[in-house]
This record gives C-alpha cells, structure tokens and sequence, in this order.
C-alpha cells in the first residue's frame, strides 16, 4: 500500500463519521462486555444480521452470563443454537468459555497470541473481540471487509486463499484507527452490509468513494475475485414421521461427531425405487415394520457448504420394533420441542403438523 498519513487519516475519518451517524441499533451494540461480543460474532459467521438477532437476545436470556453458558448442559446450549446451523460453533464456544472461566479467571484474553488459543477462535473473532471490546488495534477480516478493501484498493487476488487473507490484514493494520479501532472495524463491515453490497452497490452515497479505484474504473462488481473449484455432493433421502400412538413419536439423536452431531432427527434412510424397498430400507436399518403413507407429505431440499441433501418426508405408523443400536427415542410433541433438531427435520415437522390441522 502506498497512501500516505494524510490520505490514511482522511479515509479514517470519513469511514468513521458515517459509521457513528448510519450504524443499525442492534443488541449486542447495546455494550462492548467481551463475553456479548464474543457470542455475537460466532453467531453472526455465515449467518445474516436480521435472522441472528432474536438468536442473540434469547441466548443472553438464558445464559446472561459466560458462567452461565459454561454451566449449561449440551442439549440447552444446543437448543439455543436451534436452526442456525454450523452447530460446531457453539460446542466451541461452549469449550473455550470454560478456559476462560477455569482457567483465566472468567476474564476474556485482551491479546491476540493467548485468544487465538481458545478452541474456535479465529483470526476475525480475535480481531473483533480484542477491537469492539478491547480497543485494540487489530484488523477483522470477514467477508463483507474483504468486498469493500478489495474494491478500494484493486486487490485482484482471490480471496478463498489464505495468503490473500494475509494481504487484507497487511493492509488493514495500516489502514485502522489506532484511537477507535472498533468502530473502525464496525464501520466497514456496516458499509458492506448497506452499501457496498456484492451487486449494485451504492457508490453514489458511499463515504469511501473518493479512495475508490475500483468505483474510478467502474468496475465495482469485479470484486472481491474468488474463484470456485468446489464440487457439491448430492444425497437422496427417504425421512419418515413415525408414530407408535396418538402422540408417540419415534426421534433419532445422530452420532456425537460429524455433521449435525448429537441434533435429533426422524428416521432417515437412502431414497428407494418403491414403497416395498423403503420398507425394507427402514426395517434393515431400524428394525421397525412401517405402514408408510403412500405419498409423501412434502420433499425438503437443505443446502450445505459442500453437500445437498433432497429429502421425500412420509408419514408412517409402527407395526412392530425391536430393539436396534442406534439412538432412538419415543417422545410426545411437548417432549420434541425441548430438543434440538436441525432445520430441515424443523421443516418436515412443520410439514406434517400443518397436514394434521388440515
């Protein structure tokens, strides 16, 4: 980067006023107390602003404090995280408060070398926590930040590599406002949530349109440049609503590791060619005769990072069970809505109980 101070001290300026007159009001802004900071940021992570906010007050009712949270039992904290996804996050969070709690006095590091040990903590939650509640000068580099500094300054690397990454922060220390690097921070990612969106952004009422280039070549919408190489997987799967009685429901809790870990599901098994081979399918794998309804009560499509998954959802009834060695679990409707579920199994319910009411 070759600004000078002045021009440096212009751009903070600019960025910073419009901040402190358009920033949104939302709850965790309410203070700068490390431990609200900290969970705002893990949730805010691939997650938009307006779906996080009832997410963040309802946590901070049932856990107002970090002791609190430490203190909780998985399936609550779980429930809490209940159809925001990436449910990892939490446990993280969950295991790196209680370093914090046991081992540093419940104060949260203000350093990055020792909050970049903490399980889940990355180098844009540091950067957010140590700036926002710290005051620390130290960059945070999420999406939003890398679409506006990559059209500010024309940086045409690609942004899923990591050393591209390093070259935002490079340019961000210099860049960041050593007396108010929270709101420096917050700034930039306002403008890319408001203003400098990924199509059309809104140049004419930018604050950062005089430092530009990207705005002066017209060619905003260029960057940031990231080149996708990912391929998605696809699975197909049969889900079916299993009742033994009038409000007996048999749930699934998957295995403690991997995708979804520990959430609770329906039955579900590879999609089959007919009615007889989903029967098998369940049998085989569940140890349960099913009368399934012949058609299904709605199809869910769920989207992962690098995975999709095309669900047909049944109704069906138990004929017989025997005992599996899998983690099942018979519970009434009062029972399931104390249990976290993931947001596809949340839809087929929904699904189901509107067929009920119909």
């Amino acid at each position: 980067m070759d600004w000078k101070q002045e021009k440096i001290v212009t751009f903070r300026t600019a960025l910073i006023d419009w901040y402190e007159k358009n920033k949104r009001v939302l709850p965790w802004r309410e203070n700068t107390e490390p431990y609200r900071i900290w969970v705002s940021e893990i949730m805010l992570q691939q997650t938009k602003v307006d779906t996080v906010m009832p997410y963040f007050e309802r946590f901070m009712t049932w856990f107002p404090t970090m002791q609190d949270f430490t203190e909780a039992p998985e399936e609550r904290i779980l429930k809490a995280w209940e159809g925001l996804g990436y449910y990892s996050r939490v446990r993280n969070l969950q295991a790196a408060m209680k370093t914090v709690v046991e081992e540093m006095d419940g104060v949260v590091p203000d350093n990055l070398t020792d909050i970049l040990e903490l399980k889940g903590v990355g180098p844009y939650t540091a950067g957010a926590v140590l700036s926002i509640a710290y005051e620390r000068p130290e960059p945070a580099v999420d999406g939003n930040v890398m679409r506006v500094i990559s059209r500010v300054l024309e940086i045409d690397d690609d942004i899923m590599k990591q050393k591209t990454r390093k070259k935002f922060e490079a340019a961000l220390y210099e860049l960041i406002d050593p007396e108010k690097p929270g709101e420096f921070n917050q700034g930039l990612m306002e403008i890319g949530a408001l203003v400098c969106t990924p199509k059309k952004p809104m140049c004419l009422v930018c604050p950062l349109q005089e430092f530009c280039e990207a705005h002066k070549a017209g060619e905003e919408e260029l960057y940031p440049v990231k080149i996708k190489k990912t391929k998605v997987k696809k699975m197909y799967l049969s889900s079916a609503i299993v009742q033994t009685g009038a409000d007996q429901f048999i749930i699934e809790q998957r295995p403690d590791t991997g995708l979804l870990a520990n959430l609770w599901q329906f039955p579900t098994v590879e999609q089959s060619d007919n009615q007889e081979a989903l029967k098998l399918a369940f049998l085989q794998k569940y140890g349960m005769e099913l009368q399934i309804k012949p058609e299904p009560i709605t199809h869910v499509k769920h989207i992962f990072s690098h995975l999709v998954w095309e669900v047909d959802v049944f109704a069906a009834q138990a004929i017989t069970t025997q005992p599996v060695d899998l983690k099942l679990k018979t519970v009434t409707k009062e029972e399931m809505g104390h249990l976290a579920f993931p947001v596809p199994y949340q839809k087929m319910w929904q699904a189901f109980q509107k067929g009920e009411i119909q």
